[in-house]
């Protein structure tokens, strides 16, 4: 299966990708200030299970792809690359409109149910977590040793279980400090620009090693 170092490789790598603001990140931050802990967290726990389903969706169909094709594993990879060059770019242009989502308020408090239902549709629909798992999934993929659509399944549960930790976190902290967050939300431009770039990097870092792979 995975070696022990690649794992701790790719722990470093979905962390790097994971505590960047985007889609999720964003909507758990506004429901923890506009309800408190509580809804921040359950929320990051329907994003995570949203994205959970999307890995068992990717490691079924991808797979069998990675394991008979290189040039489609490459391929992937460097699409992948190009569409977080594009995510990157278009963090940046926008980082001022993106921050205004967490001064967003409700007039009903939502359910737990509802609350877990909607963390799950921006997880399973999060453009960035799909672009993650098919373009930076196979780099850890030993397409020599094991199933590789168990490899892809065990990427996806490790990422997803780290996912629900930090915007948990994030959730946790919009909601006990949600007055000083409401008030100044120019202190999440800060966050998104540095988002942005590394976003950028990192799709220049994956078109770079693909294109030498080929």
């Amino acid at each position: 299966m995975i070696s022990s170092g690649r794992l701790v490789e790719f722990i470093a790598t979905s962390m790097a990708i994971i505590i960047i603001p985007g889609p999720s990140v964003l909507f758990t931050l506004a429901r923890g200030v506009a309800w408190g802990r509580f809804v921040g967290v359950l929320t990051a726990v329907g994003n995570g299970l949203g994205m959970f389903l999307l890995a068992i969706l990717v490691a079924i169909g991808l797979g069998p792809v990675l394991s008979h094709s290189k040039p489609a594993s490459v391929t992937l990879q460097i699409l992948g690359g190009a569409y977080l060059l594009w995510l990157g770019s278009r963090a940046l242009r926008h980082r001022h409109e993106h921050a205004a989502a967490m001064t967003q308020r409700e007039e009903v408090k939502p359910r737990a149910i509802e609350i877990i239902r909607q963390g799950f549709v921006v997880g399973f629909l999060n453009p960035k977590v799909l672009i993650f798992y098919i373009a930076i999934f196979p780099h850890f993929v030993n397409r020599n040793h094991g199933n590789t659509s168990l490899q892809l399944l065990l990427l996806g549960v490790i990422f997803c279980s780290l996912s629900i930790l930090s915007d948990g976190t994030w959730g946790f902290i919009a909601g006990t400090a949600r007055a000083w967050l409401s008030e100044s939300p120019h202190r999440l431009v800060f966050l998104r620009t540095v988002g942005g770039v590394v976003m950028v990097g990192l799709g220049v870092l994956i078109i770079t090693t693909a294109s030498v792979s080929a």
